[in-house]
């Protein structure tokens, strides 16, 4: 089970025609409650779509009941009639399930600038309402119902020491980039908590795990990261506890999203260590993973530390003050590079693990910060050179 392990929660995924292959393309969760606390984060990219502008405005009371999600087109760059397909899947929902619109979350995902099928989509809805159920098939047909080029579902769950359940289902495959990383994720718990805890919550265990994924540096239209809580298990755990929880949860599914990047061959994790503070650690670590350079390296199984030290040397000095002189680098476990000129022998490094942890220490502080990406291959060219989903 996954989103429906705690207390308090429905789900389903059906079919409802939005792919023409006849996949399951439509998602509904719903929060029976007693509590209708919500929280959510969205993408920062400037050019939002429908979805994430009618969510946006929703959740803004820090409640919400039910969430409807659709694979199969992203209802982004539609215009004033998209925003209304949004509005008009949020007032369909609560008609079903006897709630206001206002309570209806809206989520979209695939392809950019193509107005959605509006009546299958409604009639979606109506089958999902009158299939909603709790248990393993009702979460598994939910994450399967928001896959686009995702090649596996993608769920998570976690119980703190109180017992409070945490659960979440993610889709995301590429266009990996934050804030937050493209994907969709609904998160629901059964703690009694209020809004103001949950958004913290959220916004914490957000920012050590969902915006430290980068595969692409692309920044998608439609990101967006609920949290939903039911408050049926009458437990309110601290606030520590809860955000260790919800952050276990968000981790394992932002590992997921880098483990199923499109095309990937290496999953890498890229630790700066010795940085003056954690933003100059990540900032050094993101130009990293962005540097096609060192991706292609990584998918031919190079462990060149020239490109790996070349890009943190483009992460201007008033970010990220080091002397180059300082700077050493591991891959694998192997010190590549050493007070900023070789040491170990590139050879010693083995590259075939599915896993590539690339370390460096700035020598600089005691600051560390990591981010999570993949190499670039063929495949992920292929995928991205027709996309239709």
């Amino acid at each position: 089970m996954s989103i429906t392990r705690p207390r308090g929660f429905r789900a389903t995924g059906v079919a409802a025609g939005i792919k023409s292959a006849g996949a399951h393309d439509l998602a509904l969760v719903v929060n029976d409650g007693p509590r209708d606390t919500a929280a959510a984060v969205f993408t920062a990219n400037r050019v939002k779509a429908a979805p994430v502008l009618w969510s946006h405005q929703a959740v803004a009371d820090g409640r919400a009941r039910a969430v409807v999600l659709n694979s199969g087109g992203a209802n982004a760059c539609t215009g004033p009639e998209g925003f209304a397909d949004s509005h008009r899947t949020a007032e369909h929902a609560a008609e079903e399930l006897g709630l206001s619109s206002q309570d209806v979350l809206v989520c979209s995902t695939g392809l950019i600038g193509e107005r959605l099928p509006i009546d299958a989509l409604l009639s979606g809805v109506t089958a999902a309402a009158g299939a909603l159920a709790a248990g393993p098939d009702a979460d598994a047909d939910a994450s399967r119902a928001i896959m686009t080029t995702d090649s596996v579902p993608k769920t998570a769950t976690a119980t703190t020491a109180s017992g409070v359940a945490v659960g979440g289902i993610a889709k995301g495959a590429g266009m990996l980039a934050p804030q937050l990383a493209t994907m969709l994720v609904v998160l629901t718990t059964d703690a009694d908590v209020d809004a103001a805890t949950a958004d913290a919550v959220l916004r914490a265990a957000t920012a050590a795990t969902f915006d430290r994924v980068d595969s692409d540096a692309c920044m998608s239209t439609n990101d967006t990261v609920i949290l939903l809580a039911s408050g049926a298990s009458a437990i309110t755990p601290e606030r520590d506890e809860l955000t260790g929880a919800v952050r276990q949860v968000a981790a394992d599914l932002a590992r997921q999203l880098v483990a199923d990047a499109e095309g990937a061959s290496h999953d890498v994790h890229v630790v700066v260590r010795s940085a003056t503070t954690e933003q100059a650690a990540l900032a050094v670590a993101r130009e990293i993973a962005r540097s096609n350079l060192v991706k292609a390296a990584v998918f031919g199984n190079d462990p060149n530390w020239g490109r790996i030290v070349a890009a943190a040397g483009c992460v201007p000095e008033a970010v990220a003050p080091f002397a180059v002189e300082d700077l050493s680098v591991s891959v694998n476990g192997v010190e590549v590079c050493r007070a900023g000129g070789a040491h170990r022998d590139r050879s010693e490094v083995d590259m075939s693990p599915r896993e590539t942890l690339i370390e460096v220490d700035l020598g600089a502080g005691t600051a560390t910060g990591d981010i999570w990406t993949n190499d670039l291959t063929h495949d992920y060219v292929e995928e991205n050179s027709a996309y239709s989903s």
